[in-house]
């Protein structure tokens, strides 16, 4: 790929080879929280004058250069993706459903006026990526290897409209196995305000009425009651229709558990049994108690729970420690 002018990159040979160390020196793996650790390699690919994105490939991490009148910094034409790669027990590395990230990219690209890669060249990219950073997969069981897809409008504009030339990039980084981070620059604020209070997240309520419960700042929210586990329903597009949430949808379905989609009143939170979020970050995750007003609820946790059981489920599929019966997980070789 030739370097454009908005993003500079080089078009240097990348080699890796296997018979390198299994893991990267110096990582303390029992330790690794949610924050960037500078792997070896990251993945690129351009799209101008067209909407076909020319052959991609690999690059070293560093910085980019952007020209100042670059979409993405001017008029935020940017989406972002994310997925994981895990080790299994036995030394396979596997990812889930990347083709799902894949197909809601190209649902976002259209919405920002932007070419998308297509299903294959994505997820080929994200198997170039884990492999050429395998050795920052963390061991079975300590964490994974966040995967961040990136598509901007890399070209220059001055009027407001869409970038001519957009780039595709992925970065990864070990991770470890849960997340109290948000995604979104628009929780910065409410974030913060709330953990000056002692609180470890937000609850958004729909802006319309600000009666019924919507996200947490950086996952989908479900409730449980009895036998029935709900989550808010996608029908007004403000909610995220995450890859985690879908597929813990589907494994309560096949538990034995009633799954519904609908509106739900903050009345029934405050009445639930259980509440967890899910998503690629947090995978499952209980929380603990919620606080509306003066009024605050405490909620089961892990031991015996139904939200422990989905994600026993979950990673269970993940990690090829049960048997996926679904086709949701892809080896990386």
């Amino acid at each position: 790929m030739a370097a454009s002018s908005d993003l500079q990159t080089t078009s240097e040979s990348i080699n890796h080879s296997d018979d390198g160390e299994k893991y990267a020196d110096g990582v303390k793996w029992d330790e690794l929280g949610f924050v960037i650790t500078p792997t070896d390699f990251m993945y690129t690919m351009n799209c101008s004058d067209g909407n076909i994105f020319s052959q991609g490939h690999l690059i070293p991490y560093r910085n980019i250069e952007l020209c100042p009148s670059a979409g993405i910094l001017n008029y935020g034409q940017g989406i972002l993706e994310a997925l994981k790669a895990v080790r299994t027990e036995d030394g396979r590395i596997m990812l889930f459903r990347p083709e799902e990230n894949a197909l809601r990219m190209k649902m976002g690209a259209e919405r920002m006026c932007m070419p998308s890669p297509s299903v294959e060249q994505f997820v080929d990219a994200v198997k170039q990526t884990v492999l050429a950073n395998k050795r920052w997969v963390p061991p079975p069981g300590k964490g994974s290897l966040y995967l961040r897809p990136l598509l901007m409008g890399s070209g220059s504009v001055l009027s407001v409209g869409p970038a001519p030339e957009c780039t595709f990039l992925i970065y990864a980084s070990p991770v470890g196995n849960s997340s109290p981070v948000g995604n979104y620059h628009k929780v910065y604020q409410a974030q913060k305000q709330a953990r000056a209070k002692g609180f470890s997240d937000i609850l958004y309520l729909d802006s319309v009425t600000g009666k019924c419960i919507e996200e947490i700042s950086a996952a989908n929210i479900f409730i449980v009651k009895d036998n029935v586990i709900s989550t808010p329903a996608l029908v007004h597009g403000t909610i995220l229709p995450g890859v985690t949430r879908s597929s813990i949808m589907e494994i309560a379905l096949d538990l034995g558990y009633q799954v519904e989609e609908r509106l739900i009143p903050l009345e029934d939170l405050l009445e639930a049994d259980e509440a967890f979020c899910t998503g690629t970050a947090v995978t499952v995750n209980p929380v603990g108690s919620v606080t509306y007003d003066t009024k605050r609820v405490e909620y089961k946790t892990w031991e015996g729970t139904v939200s422990q059981k989905l994600y026993e489920t979950l990673t269970g599929i993940q990690t090829a420690r049960l048997e996926d019966k679904k086709g949701w997980t892809l080896e990386v070789k």
